[in-house]
């Protein structure tokens, strides 16, 4: 079921930019030719799970430890785990905030889909990177001491400015 809902609504998004249609030419192709796109352990490329934190003091940014670019939290996903429930759970992971997906969900849970982006992920990683809107509230981050401590909530103009150019697009569609 996981699969076949991915599928559906990655061919379903409207792409924002070239490279969003280039990134969901390249997810589904990687659905159709991987055994297992879900999971870290069997290819190196593979699904991850995002979220687009926003809330009232605008939008919330991290610093990667390791690739010392401004991206929102995610990551991999874990066995069993939907893409949607791996983005809530890593936002959760990364901030220390009490996070839920902005907006409804369907009868499923499952929320919408807003981005999709193929990148480097890192140890000779692709990331099928699905994205969702969450709401961050308004609280300060409180991230546990193991992620990343340079993490903030920015105004719209200056998240746009400080994102990787993978995130921007999204931003900037978003933007009030």
């Amino acid at each position: 079921m996981t699969l076949e809902r991915l599928r559906a609504d990655v061919a379903g998004r409207g792409p924002l930019d070239d490279r969003e249609a280039d990134s969901i030419r390249r997810f589904l192709h990687a659905l159709d030719t991987l055994s297992d796109p879900l999971s870290q352990r069997v290819d190196l490329t593979h699904v991850t799970g995002s979220a687009i934190v926003v809330g009232p003091r605008g939008v919330l940014l991290l610093k990667h430890k390791r690739l010392g670019i401004w991206l929102q939290p995610g990551g991999h996903i874990d066995e069993g785990e939907t893409p949607w429930a791996a983005a809530l759970r890593e936002t959760r992971e990364e901030t220390g905030l009490d996070v839920e997906f902005a907006g409804p969900v369907d009868q499923d849970g499952v929320p919408e889909l807003i981005h999709v982006d193929v990148h480097a992920g890192g140890r000779g990683h692709t990331h099928l990177d699905t994205r969702y809107l969450i709401d961050g509230g308004d609280a300060d981050p409180r991230p546990p001491a193991e992620e990343s401590q340079e993490i903030g909530w920015f105004d719209w103009d200056r998240a746009i400015e400080l994102a990787d150019p993978g995130v921007r697009t999204v931003l900037q569609h978003l933007a009030p």
